[in-house]
C-alpha cells in the first residue's frame, strides 16, 4: 500500500511541478511563512531582499516580547520597512507573531488590556495586518480562561476583515486552549506538527512524520497527534474545526542524534548530545554526500540520513520530496486551508530555497 502511495506522489509531483506560476493573490491554499528578525544577521543572511514574496499568502514576522505590565519589548533591528512594503505590494499579508508564556497575564488585571493597547498601537503604526499568538502551553483551567480572553480581546482589537488573528497550536489539540469557544474568534489555527522528536526522547525518531508507523517502539512527543494524518483526524474529527480553518505545519530544521547508528535506537544522553540543524546550510549538504546517505521510511513517508561506514549518527530531517507530499496531502487529499513553516531562513542555503520551493508548487491546485 505505501509503495502505491509513493508512486502516485511522484506523478502527482512532475504534474504540479510543470504548471505555471500563479500570482500570490490567486494562490488557491494559503502558504505562511515565520520569518525571525535575527536572520538577518545570521549566516547567510536572510531578509527581505531573500524572501520570493510571491510565493507566500502570509508572513508571521517574530521576535517581539513583552513584559509582566503588558508592555512590548521590540529588539533592536526588529523593524524592518522593506518588509511591509514589499510584502504589500505583492499582496502578501503580515502578521505580527507574538509568542512566550502567556501565564503572566494570569497574575495582573493590568497586564492585559496594556498589552491588547500597545499590540494596537504598535500593529496600526508599523502597518501590519494582524496578530498571530503562539502560547507554548496552556496547561491548567486559568491559563484556559486566559487564553480565550486573550483571544477575545485581540479579536476585538482587530475586528475583521481590516484585521487577521491566528494561533499556533500543538497537534493533539489540548483541552486547554478552549477551541468551541476560540473557533469562531480566530480566522485560522496553525498546527505544530513538528518536533515530534529531538534532545526529549529516549529513542532516534522522526522530527514530523506524515503517517504513523505500528513499529515504533516509544510513542511521539507530539501523541496523540504524532503524525501529519492523526494531527488532521484529531482536529477535523474529534473537535470538529472546519478543514479550512486548519494549516499544517513543516519544519525547515531537522535533528542529528549523535549517539545513535540507526531509526529508534536508544539515545544516550539524548539532552546533550542532540543538535538541532537547518536544513539550507548544513543538512543539505549532507544528503547522499560527506560520509553520509538518505533512506526514505516507507511507512512515514519522510527521510533520514545515517553513516556510511556505520558509525554513530541519525538525522531526521524533511527534504523537497517530504515537503512536497506533506503540503500536497494536507491542502488536497485533506482539503486543510493551507500549510506553514518555521522558519524561512532555515531552508536558505545563500543561493536557492528548496522546501519553500516545494511547499509553493504543492499548494497549486493539480490539473
Amino acid at each position: 500500500m505505501q509503495y502505491s502511495i509513493l508512486a502516485a506522489f511522484f506523478l502527482i509531483t512532475l504534474n504540479v511541478s510543470a504548471q505555471t506560476a500563479a500570482l500570490p493573490n490567486h494562490l488557491p491554499k494559503r502558504l505562511i511563512a515565520d520569518y525571525g528578525y535575527w536572520s538577518r544577521t545570521q549566516t547567510p543572511p536572510y531578509s527581505s531582499d531573500q524572501i520570493p514574496f510571491q510565493k507566500l499568502t502570509h508572513i508571521n514576522h517574530a521576535g517581539v516580547g513583552y513584559d509582566a505590565g503588558g508592555n512590548l519589548t521590540v529588539p533592536t533591528g526588529f523593524l524592518e520597512p522593506d518588509l511591509l512594503t514589499k510584502a504589500h505590494n505583492a499582496g502578501v499579508k503580515v502578521m505580527l507573531l507574538l509568542g512566550g508564556d502567556f501565564t503572566g497575564l494570569e497574575t495582573s488585571t493590568a497586564a492585559l488590556p496594556n498589552l491588547i493597547a500597545n499590540l494596537r498601537s504598535f500593529i496600526k503604526e508599523n502597518a501590519y495586518d494582524g496578530v498571530d499568538i503562539d502560547w507554548e502551553y496552556p496547561s491548567t483551567t486559568l491559563d484556559q480562561q486566559t487564553f480565550y480572553a486573550l483571544m477575545e480581546a485581540l479579536r476585538d482589537a482587530f475586528p475583521r476583515p481590516k484585521y487577521i488573528l491566528s494561533a499556533d497550536v500543538p497537534p493533539w489539540g489540548p483541552p486547554q486552549y478552549d477551541y468551541p469557544q476560540v473557533t469562531p474568534i480566530v480566522d485560522y489555527y496553525n498546527i505544530m506538527t513538528f518536533d515530534c522528536a529531538g534532545p526529549w526522547t529516549d529513542d532516534a525518531q522522526f522530527n514530523s512524520p506524515i503517517f504513523p508507523d505500528p513499529n515504533n517502539p516509544e510513542p511521539y512527543e507530539c501523541e496523540p497527534g504524532g503524525s501529519i494524518k492523526e494531527a488532521i483526524d484529531i482536529f477535523v474529527t474529534q473537535l470538529n474545526i472546519a478543514p479550512a480553518k486548519l494549516n499544517i505545519g513543516t519544519p525547515f530544521y531537522g535533528y542529528f542524534y549523535r549517539n545513535v547508528s540507526a531509526l529508534y535506537g536508544a539515545c544516550k544522553n539524548c539532552s546533550n548530545s542532540v543538535l538541532t540543524e537547518n536544513y539550507g546550510t548544513w543538512i543539505k549538504q549532507r544528503i547522499n554526500a560527506k560520509g553520509w546517505y538518505s533512506i526514505l521510511d516507507q511507512v512515514t513517508l519522510v527521510p533520514y540520513l545515517l553513516r556510511s561506514d556505520g558509525s554513530p549518527g541519525f538525522i531526521t530531517y524533511d527534504d523537497p520530496t517530504s515537503t512536497f507530499y506533506r503540503v500536497w496531502y494536507s491542502d488536497w487529499q485533506r482539503n486543510l486551508g493551507g500549510s506553514w513553516m518555521w522558519s524561512l531562513d532555515a531552508d536558505y542555503d545563500g543561493s536557492s530555497q528548496d522546501l519553500l520551493e516545494a511547499m509553493y508548487q504543492a499548494s497549486q491546485k493539480p490539473k
